[in-house]
């Protein structure tokens, strides 16, 4: 039976939320859980677990680790492009995200059955290809399943998609060092690969409830490189450029901010592992999208009404501050001084808020700003932008490096030189943001077939 006589191809006309909405969102926070729970184990692993073929340790130096960590960030975030031309112009989102999460499962395994080099470069970059080739498939699908008449639910089905996400991240961040310390590697990378296999049996559940807008073909490349098309991409890629900048800083709080904390005083309440300083970030994320949504933003309205890239803009000033603030502490330390970890909290608390107005207004602002038939190459795109920054983060960890094992960016510098970067590309994004004209497209409602 073909997928064109079983699934829907278009969205239906309601008011309320599409059918197959949880089915995306319980996949989204599974999935999530096996990347985090990976990832936030990933600098501790390589610095004080890492083996050799012969059994015996051998670790990477703070640099070495934190430049693998965000090559590896890097490539999470380039192959969302492969990902979106293999969806939008081969085989549609569904079947694109069934196939790459199964690369992606044997990502988790390789990581959890080999604790050398080998199996660590091996290890990441299935999980790279897997989940990156996903992401912009998934939040795309995610819009799919709206038509203009229920479109206007999207910013919040957007916040539930986030959501999700972290309270993913979350629980991963909360269990993976513990399981690390306690059992190993081969548990703290298994159970993440576990929770992959229950994101994708979660989402092949939802088949029959999904719509499945048909991939292009012929039709992606003629809107691809239509005079509107191209238009709208070269738009976006001048937004993206920008916002590639916040990526740089905001993901190193699971490289630079762990081998802060693990230099720091970790007591408060219960002696925490420095990895986990990181959950303070997904569980302010669920306190504050409701916040946001019910207070911040209505209340900013009243004076100042806050358009998609007001809200980027405002979010790529805080992420200054967010950088400021570990320069202080690390000025201490270096001082000799005793620093209790809860001095991190103010830097989660701006760039948790800075990643409130920039990632969430970005990813439904990628949607609702991209051509029809090219939704999951926009998607693509935008996560590119994460690509970049981390590049941007890698070359600087890179080349700082002194061979004597010093760096050239020591102590509070380090964070005052990203800092200042940041501040450089807000001040510079000002007039972009005034400048751009945005223009919508969401899909066309029309009659589904029932599923046979």
């Amino acid at each position: 039976m073909s997928a064109k006589a079983r699934y829907r191809t278009a969205p239906e006309p309601m008011r309320g939320m599409p059918p197959g909405i949880p089915y995306i969102v319980a996949n989204e926070g599974a999935e999530r859980y096996s990347f985090y729970g990976m990832r936030a184990i990933l600098v501790i692993f390589m610095t004080k677990f890492l083996m050799n073929a012969q059994g015996e340790l051998d670790v990477m130096t703070d640099e070495q680790a934190k430049t693998w960590f965000h090559g590896f960030v890097t490539a999470v975030y380039f192959f969302p492009i492969l990902g979106a031309i293999i969806s939008d112009a081969f085989l549609g989102k569904y079947r694109t995200i069934m196939t790459l999460s199964i690369v992606y499962c044997l990502g988790h395994l390789t990581l959890a059955i080999d604790d050398t080099r080998a199996g660590l470069a091996l290890g990441l970059g299935l999980i790279a290809v897997g989940s990156g080739g996903i992401k912009p498939c998934v939040s795309a699908h995610v819009g799919d399943q709206f038509g203009r008449t229920n479109s206007h639910l999207l910013p919040k089905v957007f916040g539930w998609f986030y959501f999700s996400i972290n309270v993913g991240a979350l629980a991963s961040i909360l269990f993976a060092e513990p399981l690390l310390h306690r059992f190993g590697a081969s548990v703290a990378f298994g159970v993440p690969g576990v929770l992959m296999a229950i994101a994708t049996f979660a989402f092949w559940m939802g088949r029959n409830t999904f719509v499945h807008v048909p991939p292009g073909g012929v039709a992606f490349l003629r809107e691809l490189f239509s005079r509107e098309g191209l238009k709208a991409l070269a738009k976006l890629f001048i937004i993206y450029a920008f916002i590639a900048m916040f990526w740089a800083l905001f993901d190193q709080q699971g490289s630079a901010w762990v081998l802060q904390a693990a230099r720091m005083d970790r007591r408060f309440g219960i002696e925490w592992d420095p990895s986990q300083a990181q959950w303070l970030n997904p569980a302010l994320v669920l306190l504050f999208i409701p916040l946001f949504n019910r207070v911040v933003y209505p209340v900013f309205d009243r004076f100042w009404p806050l358009t998609p890239l007001r809200k980027i803009s405002m979010g790529l000033f805080l992420t200054v501050f967010a950088f400021v603030l570990p320069a202080w502490v690390e000025a201490r330390l270096d001082a000799g001084e005793s620093v209790n970890i809860s001095w991190q909290l103010g830097g989660y608390i701006l760039i948790t808020a800075a990643e409130i107005l920039v990632s969430i207004t970005a990813l439904e602002f990628s949607y609702t700003q991209a051509p029809k038939k090219m939704k999951s190459l926009v998607m693509g795109a935008f996560l590119m932008s994460v690509s970049i920054g981390n590049l941007f983060t890698a070359g600087v960890n890179y080349f700082i490096q002194n061979p004597d094992g010093t760096s050239k960016l020591e102590g509070p510098s380090y964070y005052l030189f990203f800092a200042g970067a940041m501040a450089v590309t807000a001040i510079l994004f000002v007039p972009v943001a005034v400048w751009y004209k945005e223009q919508a497209y969401i899909q066309d409602e029309a009659p589904s077939e029932s599923p046979q």
